[in-house]
């Protein structure tokens, strides 16, 4: 196949027209970067957050983007008014054909020192939350031939490390009941995979990312890229499990994390 012809091919692979696209907690940070880039791919985007204020800054941030946006309030831990929203969703933009789980917390605590209700807490939004959400846009999906679900996994997803317990415990549980979804509806032309992002530059990991940081030098130390990520290299992988071009990919975690998974360190 010549070039030229392979170019069209292409993009017809990874167009996303006429595509809704739900991409939880996007008001700013990564999940805004990947509801970009499918808006790019042409998506129809719809996002939601945990209050009004939040929505309303998302939605003139994407406003300022060039996007023509939708946002809700849902805490997506509340089963009854995740189901209240996805009807709405379906109701006044469209059946929903891609969802990203891009909604989560951190608590970096010890674990002898967490609480239970703080443990719970991280599970809560970070595993019960995207089980919550996947649950209530499946059947939809069902009925209309086919979807994609992206998880937003982790590095902990694979790896422990100081304070993280209940992050890395639920990450795990993500990457597992991705695994599941995919098993569980791949029959059905659902495709369920996750990412898993390396250390990447948002305004929270600003202040760690100063030249001399201890935890600067040692991500860096630690990638093979020998820098930090930024969400534009989030971009091209979340269109690509979003579209066509990942039809026959299912269950998989797909790490953009600079080589870190790959690299044991470098010999003191």
């Amino acid at each position: 196949m010549k070039g030229r012809e392979w170019w069209f091919m292409g993009n017809a692979l990874f167009d996303l027209n006429g595509k809704v696209a739900l991409v939880t907690g996007a008001s700013y940070g990564i999940g805004f970067a990947i509801a970009e880039a499918l808006a790019g791919a042409g998506a129809r985007i719809v996002f939601n957050d945990l209050n009004g204020e939040l929505v309303e800054k998302g939605l003139a941030a994407y406003k300022g983007a060039g996007i023509n946006a939708a946002g809700y309030v849902c805490d997506v831990t509340d089963e009854t008014a995740v189901a209240v929203f996805v009807k709405r969703v379906e109701t006044e933009v469209g059946v929903i054909d891609i969802l990203v789980n891009n909604a989560g917390i951190i608590k970096r605590i010890p674990m002898t020192e967490m609480s239970a209700a703080d443990f719970r807490q991280v599970i809560d939004v970070d595993l019960s939350a995207p089980f919550i959400m996947a649950k209530a846009v499946i059947p939809a999906m069902i009925k209309k031939g086919g979807g994609k679900i992206i998880n937003i996994c982790s590095l902990m997803s694979e790896l422990g490390r100081e304070t993280v317990s209940a992050y890395a415990a639920a990450k795990g549980g993500l990457k597992m009941l991705t695994k599941n979804i995919a098993s569980e509806y791949g029959e059905f032309n659902i495709q369920c995979n996750g990412i898993g992002p390396g250390y990447i530059e948002t305004p929270q990991t600003a202040p760690l990312r100063t030249p001399g940081h201890p935890f600067n030098k040692f991500i860096l130390s630690k990638t093979p890229a020998a820098r930090w990520g930024t969400t534009d290299d989030l971009k091209g992988p979340a269109v690509f499990l979003a579209s066509d071009a990942s039809n026959f990919v299912n269950g998989h975690i797909l790490y953009v994390d600079g080589g870190i998974l790959a690299y044991l360190g470098k010999q003191p």
